[in-house]
């Protein structure tokens, strides 16, 4: 090492019970890696993604960055969500060398089960800015250095795209290099936003707690009119199982009603109990929204579904998972019963380490673009609910909706149906929205937007041609097909006569 740092002896009692909370769940989950303070396994890839977004937007941000640091001994990296180092740079050549030696360089994952508690992991762990300091680190190896890493969240999907991480001496001051972290992380994600061809910034997770009505998926009654054999079996499945007692995941895409059927799943084994959903907020917000809610865990009338679970911060999985453990039914029995609970996830495998366990039982609800059956009667229910009044659609509009693959899922459905219901009482094609006749999945830039929403709004009128919609818009008729061609416009039952 090429600067003296702290030889602090590897104990686990005292040493581990000084540091914050946060920290020393860290360490925790260090140890189940099976790490020892003497022992890091960095593990070497390769090569890097370097014509990533996130590489290019990253790189850029500090190389600015450098020119502000000049003879300063910070080295600043770039990481993927999974801890890989995808870029170094700094103007002090002692501590990249010192830091070759710990394997903290590019090519090489730095992630906590690979390295133990240390700056980027934590914030990849926690999805939080995150700063540990020389003794701090899990690993012996890395006590003479002190890290501060922010996330960078993808400004379309905001799930974390990797970190930010600046590196010093363990004995240079560190009050602001956190609060450089994550400015650096907020320039890349505005920089990845600004590259991304007109993709727009996906709000922050706002978090929620409310209770949900088993009406079938998204508060559909299934009873009126019932949805797809798909559906109904995974509502089947569930039923069962949570009637058994055991714990269940949802998993699926966003918006294809994982809350929904675990809802409708419970209602009928228990009609008098109460169903609450809670889904995480943002980061910084976790300690107060566990707050809310959790007392509601000890009440035998209450079955709690916790949503999107693989958003959660490695610290808050872990006390939840502790407190749905502790949480026992009166009439469980010597084996004990836990009080009803549920989780959602994008996939099992993303469902955190300490909550995996607890499951017993995992039902992967199927997206929207598989259950065509269900697209007009969900449809017909958002409107009605929207309306207070049944509307109705035309052939042209539920051809365009039933064609549709609804990318967003049952979300963006309900979202279509209800703007276009309040246009009308009978819904045609030229009420929907250009995005519903599209079949392009590239990106589109603010202009090329524009053109496109223009010819779907043409095209959509009742009885026009080719021809005329070519003339309205100002270009020749080969264009017109050139265009729907790039865009993928499909306007179902439009005629193409001359």
């Amino acid at each position: 090492m090429d600067n003296a740092h702290p030889d602090v002896a590897p104990g686990r009692g005292g040493e581990a019970a000084r540091l914050p909370t946060r920290l020393r769940a860290s360490w925790r989950r260090s140890e189940t890696y099976g790490l020892t303070p003497e022992e890091m396994r960095p593990v070497f890839t390769g090569s890097v993604d370097t014509g990533s977004l996130l590489y290019e937007c990253g790189h850029e941000v500090l190389k600015g960055l450098r020119t502000t640091l000049a003879n300063e001994p910070v080295s600043m990296m770039i990481t993927d969500h999974e801890g890989l180092v995808l870029c170094r740079l700094s103007d002090d050549a002692t501590i990249d060398r010192s830091l070759d030696r710990v394997h903290l360089a590019p090519g090489f994952y730095f992630a906590e089960s690979n390295a133990g508690t240390n700056g980027l992991g934590l914030a990849l762990a926690d999805r939080a800015p995150s700063l540990v300091r020389a003794g701090e680190h899990f690993c012996a190896g890395l006590r003479g250095y002190t890290c501060a890493a922010a996330p960078v969240l993808d400004p379309v999907t905001g799930q974390v795209a990797g970190t930010v991480n600046l590196t010093t001496w363990s004995d240079s001051s560190s009050q602001l290099l956190l609060a450089l972290a994550q400015a650096t992380a907020g320039s890349t994600a505005a920089l990845m936003l600004a590259r991304g061809s007109g993709r727009r910034m996906r709000p922050l997770p706002r978090g929620e707690v409310f209770r949900v009505y088993a009406e079938g998926s998204e508060g559909y009654d299934d009873t009126e009119r019932p949805l797809s054999a798909a559906w109904r079996q995974c509502v089947g499945t569930a039923r069962t199982a949570l009637g058994e007692g055991r714990v269940v995941a949802a998993v699926g895409e966003s918006g294809a009603g994982r809350t929904a059927l675990l809802s409708a799943a419970r209602r009928p084994a228990a009609p008098r109990e109460r169903v609450l959903a809670a889904r995480p907020p943002a980061p910084e917000d976790i300690r107060a929204w566990l707050t809310l809610w959790t007392p509601e865990l000890a009440k035998d009338d209450t079955c709690v579904i916790v949503s999107r679970v693989d958003t959660l911060p490695a610290w808050a999985a872990a006390e939840l998972a502790g407190m749905f453990a502790q949480v026992r039914r009166p009439d469980g029995g010597a084996a004990g019963r836990m009080q009803p609970f549920a989780l959602t996830a994008s996939d099992y495998s993303a469902v955190p380490s300490e909550l995996a366990p607890l499951v017993d039982t995992v039902i992967e609800v199927p997206p929207l673009r598989d259950r065509p059956d269900d697209v007009m009667p969900l449809a017909r229910h958002f409107a009605r609910r929207h309306r207070g009044h049944e509307v109705t659609f035309t052939p042209t509009a539920v051809r365009a909706l039933t064609s549709y693959a609804w990318p967003e899922n049952v979300r963006q459905l309900r979202s279509v149906v209800r703007g276009a219901a309040s246009r009308a009482d009978e819904v045609d094609a030229r009420h929907l929205p250009a995005e519903v006749f599209t079949g392009s999945r590239s990106r589109l830039g603010r202009l090329q937007e524009l053109e496109r929403d223009e010819i779907v709004r043409c095209l959509t009128e009742p009885g026009t041609t080719m021809a005329e919609a070519a003339e309205r818009l100002g270009m020749s008729r080969a264009t017109l097909y050139r265009r729907t061609a790039r865009y993928g416009i499909d306007v179902p039952g439009r005629t193409h006569r001359s």
